[in-house]
């Protein structure tokens, strides 16, 4: 066998390994295992070297930064399992309840909150579903619309921080959690801008499709809504500020601040007599589930890593890429392209440990020219393809017939929301997402300006 094939070989066995089902850590570190016997076969590896695998697996235990994952999981579902996502929604709607669309403004200001509170993408797409879905379907939304927005907005974990999505790919591709917090604070906000101003077009052409909700439904108004307006959503939003601002201005790592929101998640729930031990054990276990479930497949990722390379697979990788027609703008398209169809197939998690570790070298070399101004160009230029991935694989989860966010929202759905309704109402919003692919593209300075002036950094 020609030693220049074990490494694709290597790649495509994995990919069809996962594609078939078979668990994602145990399909990459099985892969890993037999290529290294066909290696060490084919005197391309030792054993010697392959001892490097247990101080890989040490180094995944002993790493600081993935510790914020399980802290800021638990932040996010203690605050869902206790009712946040329920008193905010009916606190906004009853804010934007006199205005046409207003309820849809409500669901997206309120998936916007509870993404960055847990940064789970399934998590918030769930709870929104059937919190809010009811409701409009109640007041005569259109269910293609209903659909849209929920779907919409429940993605937004994948870019509004603190996003668990956002710590991984940090810690893929080597660069700081705070750099990457903070450059996609301006992308995931503008998102969430654009979703609403479609919202409220649709709202003005279509009445009938997002109509205002009847005065006699709207159970608070004046002071009364006002006051209900700062006690329920101002200790979730300052804890949210807190969290996040002590990571901006370098006052705290994203594990420091990640649990700090765990602890003043349980003080909130505390404060509201929301916190029982029926709720504190289903977010204790979603925590355990969720965090073993990344480590494991990292684990594999880093066995796959080092058998590959030891194949020489990065070369030919790094080949493959750097040789592209179109420089920079072949690789971001070949690259994204690549990493929105594996969306509709594999978890992010999966294509975190397996593609970006690959890639980033290479992003890091080829894009680092586009960022010259900076001292740091490699770094900078990181943090904006690692912004661009995630807004990439957002899109990806809602783009039919594959799109996750679509299946997780078909599943709490009653039964009068058909699939094709699901389908229909993510349309729109797809369109909105390659605008902001598009506007990431043509003006880096959304991801970049934020640090460019000094946050970000890491004490």
């Amino acid at each position: 066998m020609n030693p220049d094939l074990l490494g694709p070989l290597m790649f495509g066995a994995a990919l069809i390994l996962i594609f078939s089902g078979y668990p994602v850590a145990f399909a990459l570190g099985g892969t890993s295992l037999i290529f290294a016997a066909i290696g060490i076969y084919m005197d391309l590896l030792t054993f010697p070297m392959l001892q490097a695998i247990s101080q890989r697996v040490f180094g995944v235990m002993q790493s600081y930064t993935l510790l914020a994952v399980p802290f800021f999981i638990l932040m996010g579902t203690v605050l869902e399992r206790t009712g946040l996502a329920k008193d905010l929604l009916k606190t906004m709607g009853n804010a934007f309840g006199p205005l046409r669309g207003g309820l849809g403004f409500s669901v997206i200001l309120v998936g916007t909150l509870l993404a960055a509170a847990t940064g789970v993408v399934g998590a918030t797409v769930v709870a929104m579903g059937m919190i809010a879905l009811p409701i409009m379907l109640k007041y005569h939304y259109s269910k293609s619309l209903a659909t849209g927005i929920i779907s919409a907005s429940g993605t937004l974990g994948q870019v509004i921080p603190p996003s668990i999505v956002l710590i991984v790919l940090a810690d893929q591709l080597g660069v700081s959690v705070g750099d990457l917090f903070v450059g996609s604070l301006i992308p995931g906000i503008m998102l969430s801008v654009m979703y609403m101003i479609y919202v409220a077009v649709v709202a003005f052409a279509s009445p009938d499709s997002a109509p205002a909700m009847p005065v006699s439904d709207r159970s608070l108004r004046g002071w009364a809504l006002w006051r209900e307006i700062v006690w329920v959503m101002m200790p979730p939003l300052i804890l949210i500020v807190v969290v996040l601002g002590s990571i901006f201005v370098g006052w705290a790592t994203p594990t420091e601040a990640g649990a700090f929101g765990a602890v003043g998640a349980i003080v909130l729930a505390a404060l509201n007599r929301r916190l029982t031990l029926k709720s504190v054990q289903e977010s204790m276990d979603t925590t355990a589930r969720l965090t073993s479930m990344v480590l494991f497949i990292l684990v594999g990722s880093q066995t796959f890593s080092l058998v590959f390379r030891g194949l020489f697979g990065d070369l030919w990788i790094e080949d493959l890429l750097t040789n592209l027609p179109g420089g920079a703008i072949g690789f971001l398209v070949l690259v994204n392209l690549a990493i929105f169809v594996l969306g509709f197939f594999i978890d992010f998690f999966e294509i975190a440990f397996i593609i970006v570790p690959l890639v980033a070298p290479v992003a890091a070399r080829i894009l680092a020219p586009m960022f010259a101004e900076f001292d740091e160009p490699a770094r900078m230029a990181l943090v904006w393809f690692g912004v661009m991935i995630g807004m990439n694989l957002q899109t990806s989860f809602l783009t039919p017939p594959f799109g996750f966010s679509l299946f997780y929202l078909r599943g709490v759905a009653p039964p009068e929301v058909k699939t094709g309704h699901i389908y229909q109402g993510a349309i729109p919003f797809i369109g909105i997402q390659i605008i902001g692919l598009l506007l990431l593209f043509y003006f880096p300075q959304l991801v970049t300006w934020l640090i460019g002036i000094g946050f970000g950094q890491q004490p």
